[in-house]
Parts: C-alpha cells; sequence; structure tokens
C-alpha cells in the first residue's frame, strides 16, 4: 500500500487473469489486507492484455465431473467473500479495466464503486453460451447498473459491449485513452485518498440501500448519517476547513 492507497493487481496476464482457486483466494487475501489496513482507495486492475476474462475454464476442466460442483464453490465463495469485504468497506474501490472483460471479469467491474475503462476494453458476460449461470455478484449489480430488461438480454444473449457502449449503459464510470488508464486511475486515487474516507463509505452504503429501500426508511438513514457525519472528526474538520477557507485535512479513518 503506497499513501494510503492499496494497488490489487491481477498477475496471471500471460493468460488474461482467469480467476481459479488460487486467484479466488488471493483476491480474499488481498481484500482482507485493505481492511485491516485502513486503505483510504482500493485500486484494482489486471496485468497483461486483458483486465480479467472470467473463471479459468481450463482449470475447472480439469476438475472430474463429479467434483466439479465442489470445486466451483469454493472458487465462488472465496470470491464472494473478497467482493462482500470490499463493499463493506469505506474505502472506495476504483478497477481499471482494459483488453477482455468476461464473465466474472465484468462482475468485478461492476462491483466497483468508480471504474475507468480503456477504450480498447470489451465487455462479455458468455455465461450462458457455455451453459453457466453467472455468478461474481452480477446478476445483483448489473440489474441495479442498466435495469432488469438489459440486464437479462446481456446475459442470455452475450454480445460483445464497447466501452463507450458501456458507458452509455452506465456499466462504467467512463473511458479514456489506452496510454492513460494506468494514470489516470492513479490520479482519481490519489484524489480520493485525501478525501473524507469515512463520508465516502456512508455515501457508498446508502445509495446501496437505497435501491432496494422505501423512501421513508431511506430518509432516516440519510438523516441519521448526515448527523453522524457532522459529529465525526472528517465531519468537524471539513467544517472547520470550509469557515477557514482553507483546503480540509481529513484524518485518516479509525482502526476497525
Amino acid at each position: 500500500m503506497r499513501d494510503s492507497i492499496a494497488h490489487v493487481v491481477m498477475r496471471r496476464g500471460d493468460r488474461g487473469n482467469p480467476i481459479d482457486l488460487v486467484m479466488a483466494c488471493a483476491l480474499l487475501d488481498a481484500a482482507r489486507i485493505c481492511r485491516r489496513a485502513n486503505a483510504r482507495v482500493v485500486l484494482l486492475r489486471g496485468e497483461g492484455h486483458s483486465f480479467c476474462v472470467g473463471g479459468d475454464l481450463r482449470d475447472f476442466s480439469a476438475v472430474d465431473a463429479e467434483d466439479r460442483r465442489d470445486h466451483l464453490i469454493s472458487v465462488t465463495d472465496a470470491l464472494h467473500d473478497a467482493l462482500r469485504i470490499f463493499a463493506s468497506m469505506e474505502a472506495p474501490l476504483i478497477a481499471a479495466v482494459h483488453g477482455a472483460v468476461a464473465g466474472a471479469g465484468v462482475g468485478l467491474a461492476a462491483a466497483a464503486d468508480l471504474t475507468i475503462a480503456a477504450a480498447d476494453a470489451v465487455f462479455l458476460l458468455a455465461y450462458t453460451g457455455i451453459g453457466y449461470s453467472p455468478d461474481a455478484g452480477v446478476t445483483w449489480w448489473l440489474p441495479r447498473l442498466v435495469g432488469p430488461k438489459r440486464a437479462v438480454e446481456l446475459l442470455v444473449t452475450n454480445p460483445r459491449i464497447s466501452a463507450d457502449e458501456a458507458a452509455a449503459m452506465g456499466l462504467i464510470t467512463r473511458v479514456t485513452d489506452g496510454d492513460a488508464l494506468i494514470d489516470e486511475a492513479q490520479q482519481l486515487a490519489d484524489q480520493l485518498a485525501h478525501g473524507a474516507t469515512g463520508a465516502f463509505g456512508a455515501t457508498k452504503h446508502l445509495v446501496a440501500q437505497g435501491l432496494s429501500s422505501g423512501l421513508d426508511a431511506q430518509l432516516d438513514r440519510e438523516s441519521r448519517s448526515l448527523a453522524a457525519a457532522a459529529a465525526s472528526p472528517e465531519g468537524i474538520e471539513g467544517l472547520a476547513a470550509f469557515l477557514a477557507k482553507r483546503p480540509p485535512r481529513f484524518p485518516p479513518p479509525p482502526e476497525e
């Protein structure tokens, strides 16, 4: 971790960073480390020519058919626990994606709070094309980002989605030139690392809750959250800085 920014890098770039049990467990370990280290931002990317091509089908096929069910449960349990941790953290999760983004790779991109894609990124759900159903939270995030009708269409017809198309439908945050991807993601991480981490966490949790909440309950959550933020060290410093007309110096998040 550098400057309160946790860098999580998938390092099977020679094969497109497919997710096998080792990769899933490594992502879970990384998520736990990010949480213990009180990272203020997490930046997720993949090495090589692609972000993540999804599950490692070669690995899956090497497992005897009668053992494949238990093997897939082990892989998805580890991957899903990593996603749960990232979602529960106050630190924003930024994904910098490029090349092929398929299957569970789409889930990782969708799970991020902010997703920047290189212009060469191509998104493909692919699950039903091989007779599989989705994982990696795809059936939770995708309908919320693009709508349920569009989500089902993408999942059953498996079109190739360009970066521009993904941005237009709300699957990602924005598109940038491929050569600028890492620099732009790093600049965003640097900006957020100096921001109000607690307020970021409260905001992303409120947005997630609001998608399945009634208005009355959500208004109550907002009221309680705002009051807690105003009384927190972050809120106190933010208001003092505003009144003094100086940049805020937000404290690090408290130890968990």
